[in-house]
């Protein structure tokens, strides 16, 4: 009988490759406590509507994309591809928005079905930030730079690059869709089969083509700049001159969209030459019509999602990993023979109470060459323990592959926390 395997694009995130995920994730934590930002949990499935209503019917990801089926009782559910219409659904449903202002972020899994590829998978993890309730372009702002504080404290800052833009309000993009839609029908036997299409659904990811062809025909296009309300210029100066004055390098994309029908004024994208194909590690906006979109109360947002694979593989393709996040304990500890192995498990515990932060491992398989296994296993601390006749149970540490002496029982916790501070 042959072997089941993982659906194709859906991974297993083994043992060895865990510690550089959990420290990833500590260390997104560790940021978004620091800003005041409070977790968010949604469910993995949720109806259809929600996303054909949220994301539009003729995108890519409704039409192509979605994981789509029929329950038991005929309701069409979809698996999530995206976080932001969870949380404003979650939002709207646990009344957290309206006449609020709200900081929250998230993370999981998501599901798209496209073609799998390094760094893009069909199950693939995200962790999002999302704001409610606040106009002002501060808010914009404060998510960009908590994002560059994340870079930093991964030490992947000057491996990214920060492109902005302004999309202007709704009004001002539905004009401008308008223009670019009758300047390329002229010209639509001149674009790229995947533009030809969005020219009937989403015209504006045209603008985001890689076809040369395509890029060269944009050229002469109208430009969404010459269509943009006051309110979205002054916006946008104000949240340009608040990362002046923070110490943020940016360019100004004018072809920056964002693949989303529900966006409008600031979009934004970290982007890095380090990934080949696939080089955005970051990416949002701001979102104002959505909440009303979605049957609530008109609701300013803001938000980004990052996708976790791909930040894995530049913190990897960097090395900027540090060496001590792969080792998942502190202390290895080993019995010398055979018949002390559960004295040895119990000590153990005992000094998991007297040091809860000490990771231990205690050795539980064969014992053959033992000593060799244990220092094997790349341990800061490896304790071999033996019963003595006078003295009781004794340990042998070994640090920095060096033994150091035998001690008594007693005296091990002690030791143990003096070397791995050493």
């Amino acid at each position: 009988m042959a072997k089941i395997k993982a659906i194709r694009g859906m991974n297993d995130i083994l043992p060895d490759q865990t510690p550089v995920w959990q420290y990833l994730e500590n260390a997104v934590k560790s940021v978004l406590s620091s800003y005041g930002y409070s977790e968010i949990r949604m469910p993995i499935v949720e109806q259809t509507e929600l996303f054909k209503r949220s994301i539009g019917e003729v995108t890519d990801i409704v039409e192509k994309e979605m994981y789509t089926f029929e329950d038991r009782n005929g309701e069409s559910l979809t698996l999530r591809p995206e976080g932001t219409a969870c949380c404003v659904r979650a939002g709207e449903e646990h009344g957290l928005l309206f006449n609020q202002a709200q900081r929250f972020w998230y993370q999981g899994p998501m599901f798209r079905y496209e073609k799998p590829q390094k760094g893009r998978y069909r199950q693939f993890h995200q962790i999002g930030v999302e704001t409610f309730g606040m106009a002002g372009a501060e808010i914009d702002a404060e998510v960009i730079l908590l994002s560059a504080r994340l870079w930093k404290q991964l030490g992947i800052a000057d491996a990214v690059t920060l492109q902005l833009n302004t999309l202007g309000s709704n009004e001002a993009r539905a004009e401008y869709r308008e223009a670019l839609v009758e300047y390329l029908s002229a010209r639509k036997e001149q674009l790229d089969e995947d533009s030809q299409r969005r020219l009937e659904s989403n015209p504006l990811r045209i603008l985001d083509s890689k076809d040369e062809g395509t890029q060269k025909l944009l050229d002469d296009a109208p430009v969404l700049s010459d269509f943009l309300d006051e309110e979205s210029k002054e916006h946008f100066a104000t949240l340009c001159s608040t990362l002046d004055n923070a110490g943020i390098s940016y360019e100004v994309n004018p072809r920056l969209v964002r693949g989303l029908d529900y966006y409008c004024k600031t979009v934004f994208e970290w982007v890095t030459d380090k990934l080949g194909a696939q080089g955005t590690v970051c990416a949002g906006g701001r979102y104002d019509g959505l909440v009303k979109q979605m049957g609530g109360k008109p609701t300013p947002a803001v938000g980004f999602a990052m996708g976790v694979e791909r930040l894995i593989l530049m913190l990897e393709t960097l090395d900027v990993v540090p060496a001590d996040v792969r080792q998942p304990f502190d202390v290895y500890i080993a019995a010398e023979h055979k018949g002390i192995q559960p004295q040895v498990v119990l000590l153990a515990d005992k000094l998991r109470d007297q040091f809860p932060a000490l990771r231990i491992r205690v050795h539980c398989t064969g014992l053959k060459n033992i000593g060799t296994k244990a220092r094997q296993t790349g341990a800061p601390v490896v304790v071999l323990l033996k019963q003595d006749a006078e003295q009781g149970m004794l340990g042998t540490i070994w640090h920095n592959e060096e033994p150091k002496f035998d001690i008594q029982e007693a005296q091990l916790g002690q030791l143990i926390q003096s070397l791995l501070q050493s």
